[in-house]
């Protein structure tokens, strides 16, 4: 089966969909639709702006091209929000298989009911959503995130606690939180890194108080969570689904620290992930993780087991594969 992907770049994970769609013996051809630097970023800094409407009815356009290049047997499109309704026409009218997935909440996204029904079925991470999409009539089924183990790392070891992501009020308090402590912690991101370069392009002026590094690929972050003491997973409030890093973190065998008590849907609290639900909490498992190496391990090795036997991207694509047949 000729397999079409049309994805954001978002961070590279682009390539983990193929390389997981490529394990299933399908033959993939990507397209991402907001390549192209710049301009995609200041459109998405403006989305109400007259330059953001050409730089999506560019993608747009470039997207159907790459339709018909490809002339697919099935197409998996990966958020695809920027993308206007001539391209859901064009896969509509070109007889593919199709499945759209989301892995943000649909409130956050530039979605209408005839888009979404042009595909013949949406995926989505969010629970809420996929009901929400259900009682409209959409074909939805719920798609949670999952691990890329098909990309090799190397572990880096560290004593300090690391965070991995988007730089929040609620995060950066948290990291504070162990710092002041006592406990030695480090944030990865563009948000968070003291570059002249970041800075410029994040306008983020002040500094979060916290040892911080910039962007890094997938490989390095897998390794810096698997070799640190342990590895913060801070959702906070307005989501229901669970981020990448859910399944990344004890994917690459570290000890994950998640503010996301309904995590035990999918992994075992206390035995495979650990859950803290305040500020005392959180310094108490990070206390102990340092103190019983033993058990800190068990938990690592636990989560890892979990995550290869059911979590990984292939799992995810195994389940786009079922629909497509």
């Amino acid at each position: 089966m000729k397999v079409l992907l049309i994805s954001p770049v978002f961070h590279g994970y682009w390539s983990a969909f193929a390389a997981a769609l490529e394990a299933l013996e399908l033959d993939v051809a990507v397209h991402c639709y907001d390549a192209g630097g710049i301009g995609n970023a200041l459109a998405h800094r403006a989305p109400g702006s007259a330059f953001a409407a050409r730089v999506r009815g560019a993608a747009t356009a470039a997207a159907i091209r790459a339709l018909a290049e490809t002339d697919p047997d099935a197409v998996l499109v990966v958020k695809g929000d920027a993308l206007e309704a001539d391209w859901w026409h064009a896969l509509a009218a070109s007889g593919a298989r199709s499945a759209l997935w989301l892995y943000d909440e649909l409130a956050r996204m530039r979605y209408d009911d005839e888009k979404l029904g042009t595909v013949d079925r949406v995926f989505s991470y969010s629970p809420d959503d996929t009901r929400t999409l259900q009682g409209r009539g959409i074909d939805a089924a719920v798609l949670p995130d999952g691990f890329d183990a098909l990309t090799a790392f190397t572990p880096r070891p560290s004593h300090r606690t690391s965070f991995i992501g988007a730089r929040y009020p609620e995060r950066e308090r948290l990291l504070r939180v162990l710092s002041e402590a006592g406990e030695a912690v480090e944030a990865y991101g563009r948000e968070w890194s003291r570059s002249p370069w970041d800075v410029l392009r994040t306008a983020r002026w002040r500094g979060a108080g916290v040892p911080a590094h910039g962007d890094v690929d997938r490989a390095t972050y897998f390794g810096v969570m698997a070799g640190s003491a342990a590895t913060l997973n801070i959702h906070g409030d307005g989501h229901d689904g669970f981020s990448m890093r859910t399944y990344e973190a004890p994917g690459v065998g570290a000890l994950q620290l998640i503010d996301r008590p309904d995590v035990a849907q999918h992994y075992e609290v206390g035995s495979e992930t650990l859950v803290f639900r305040s500020d005392e909490e959180l310094v108490d498992q990070v206390r102990r993780a340092r103190r019983d190496e033993s058990w800190a391990r068990g938990i690592r090795e636990a989560g890892r087991r979990r995550t290869l036997a059911e979590h990984t991207l292939v799992h995810r694509m195994r389940e786009v594969r079922a629909a497509w047949a």
